[in-house]
């Protein structure tokens, strides 16, 4: 092989490496720049869009803060044992999230279900400190109401990040979390295990930390075909877990948006609210 011909070789070989270097800072940078739009996927509702669902509820309207407006929907039990506050997942809005959680009242509770800022009716800017600052505002004015030993903690998915958080610095009766994650970078470095997440991620929602000073009973429900929020996650948040206080079930042949179709989940939320 002429000289020529090897440097021409070594010519198209460095071509090719700038070409894939070339697009892994662009697919890393992409990822950067456009996370909340990964992440997030909220449905907008107009102010006057009417809810309509089968249990008695009433609509609130919550300024959390100067820029801010949560709207949340309070379900109503005959004789309730206590309420209920749900964190729902990433996508969609109470027309949605609201028709989900009002399952619960068969269990003689109340429920208070919130949109996230951004998604349905509420507003303001959204931002991982702002996740923890509406719910704890939830918490409180719930207490108005309830006593903190009836209220029970209630997350899927994104939410149970936001849950674990509020457990972590309250008292509640119970936390749940179905389909948790050990940290949303957990998550996300599963599923771009070529990239450096870490430090490409501006929300963590790190799970694990919180749940080290939960001092509550907790239910963890998941999925062994959950394609989201893989299975091992949610078994990474219960092995740092207090394993006196945590009870982990896992709903065989589950992926990650159909626990409820599944018996194993009735049977384990019946006894967490007995």
């Amino acid at each position: 092989m002429s000289y020529t011909h090897q440097k021409s070789q070594k010519s198209k070989v460095k071509k090719i490496l700038l070409i894939i270097l070339g697009l892994y800072v662009m697919i890393g940078a992409l990822l950067y720049m456009f996370q909340e739009k990964l992440i997030f996927l909220p449905t907008a509702l107009d102010q006057n869009y009417t809810y309509n669902f089968k249990r008695d509820f009433e609509e609130i309207f919550l300024n959390t803060d100067d820029e801010t407006i949560i709207n949340a929907i309070h379900f109503k039990a005959k004789q309730p044992k206590g309420v209920i506050l749900y964190f729902h997942g990433n996508a969609s809005d109470l027309s949605r999230w609201g028709a989900t959680a009002q399952y619960f009242t068969q269990y003689n509770y109340d429920v208070f279900v919130i949109d996230y800022r951004t998604y349905g009716k509420s507003t303001g800017p959204l931002n991982e400190k702002a996740f923890y600052h509406d719910a704890q505002f939830c918490y409180d004015y719930l207490r108005e109401n309830y006593e903190e030993q009836d209220i029970v903690l209630y997350g899927r998915s994104l939410g149970t990040g936001v849950a674990t958080y509020l457990a972590s610095e309250n008292t509640p009766k119970n936390l749940i979390l179905e389909t948790p994650y050990y940290s949303l970078v957990d998550v996300a470095q599963r599923r771009f295990p070529i990239f450096p997440v870490r430090q490409l991620m501006r929300y963590e929602f790190p799970s694990f930390k919180f749940m080290k000073k939960v001092n509550c009973p907790v239910l963890i429900l998941h999925g062994t075909n959950d394609q989201v929020v893989p299975l091992a996650s949610g078994k990474k948040l219960r092995d740092i877990s207090n394993p006196e206080q945590t009870i982990f079930v896992e709903v065989e042949g589950a992926n990650h948006n159909n626990l409820i179709d599944y018996e194993a989940y009735h049977e384990a939320i019946k006894n967490q609210l007995q």
